[in-house]
C-alpha cells in the first residue's frame, strides 16, 4: 500500500494538475484572453456555457444532501445563494444573464436552452450525474476547479475590457465578483478534502475526481470551437 503524502505534498499535486489541465490553457480561451473571437464565437461561447452556470446549483445541491453535519451544510448551501441569488444579491446566473444580452443574446432564448450544443449537454449533464452518483469526498473534490478559477476570471475580465469593447461593462459583472468567491469556496473545499483524504487511495480518488472535472471543462471548449469552426 502506498505511503500517503503529506497535506502539502497532497496539495502540491493538487495544484500541479490544476496548472497543466485547468482549461486556462484551451486554444479557445486562449484566443479569447488575446481578443481573437469574433463576436459570434463570444455568443456561442455565452450561450452553451450558461448550461453549465445553470447547473452549478443542482450539482450543489447534491453535494449538500451528502454532507452529514449541518456545520457543513450551512457552508455549502451558500454556493447556491451564489448562484441563485437571495435577498440583496441577484446571484451569479442573473449576471450571466445580463452578459449575455450585453453580447447581443435574447434573455428567453438563453433560459430556453435555445442552441446548447449536443456535446455541451452531454458534458455537463455527465458531470451532473458524476456528482449525485459520487462519495461525499469525490463530489467536493470534482470542486476543486474553483481553485484556478479566480486567476482566468480576473483575466477574462481585463480582456474583455481591452478587447471587447462592444460589450456593455454592466454585462462583466459576472466575472467581477467571482474571484472573491472562488478563492473562499476553494479554500473550503481544499480543507475538506485535506481532512478526509487520509490514505493514498482516498487521495488517488481526489486527484482522479478532480481530473474529470478538468475533462468537463475542456470537452465542453472543444464542443464549442468545433462548432464555431464550421461556421
Amino acid at each position: 500500500m502506498s505511503t500517503p503524502w503529506t497535506p502539502t505534498e497532497f496539495e502540491q499535486r493538487l495544484r500541479a494538475a490544476g496548472n497543466e489541465r485547468y482549461h486556462h490553457r484551451h486554444p479557445f480561451n486562449v484566443r479569447m484572453h488575446d481578443g481573437l473571437l469574433s463576436p459570434e464565437e463570444l455568443r456561442v461561447w455565452i450561450a452553451n456555457r450558461f448550461y453549465y452556470q445553470r447547473n452549478i446549483p443542482a450539482k450543489d445541491a447534491l453535494i449538500v444532501a451528502k454532507l452529514d453535519t449541518r456545520e457543513l451544510r450551512r457552508a455549502w448551501i451558500r454556493r447556491i445563494h451564489d448562484h441563485d441569488g437571495h435577498d440583496g444579491d441577484e446571484g451569479g446566473i442573473e449576471r450571466w444573464l445580463r452578459l449575455g444580452e450585453a453580447a447581443g443574446l435574447e434573455r428567453s432564448a438563453l433560459e430556453s436552452g435555445e442552441g446548447v450544443l449536443a456535446g455541451v449537454r452531454l458534458a455537463v449533464d455527465g458531470y451532473v450525474n458524476f456528482v449525485r452518483l459520487a462519495t461525499p469526498l469525490e463530489a467536493v473534490a470534482s470542486s476543486l476547479t474553483e481553485v484556478f478559477a479566480p486567476d482566468l476570471m480576473e483575466r477574462r475580465t481585463a480582456a474583455f475590457e481591452e478587447h471587447y469593447g462592444w460589450i456593455d461593462r454592466e454585462g462583466l459583472r459576472y466575472f467581477q465578483v467571482r474571484p472573491p468567491q472562488g478563492r473562499r469556496d476553494s479554500r473550503e473545499a481544499l480543507d475538506l478534502v485535506r481532512r478526509w483524504a487520509t490514505t493514498r487511495a482516498d487521495q488517488d480518488r481526489v486527484l482522479a475526481a478532480l481530473d474529470f472535472k478538468f475533462d468537463v471543462l475542456w470537452s465542453l471548449l472543444d464542443v464549442v470551437e468545433h462548432a464555431c469552426a464550421q461556421k
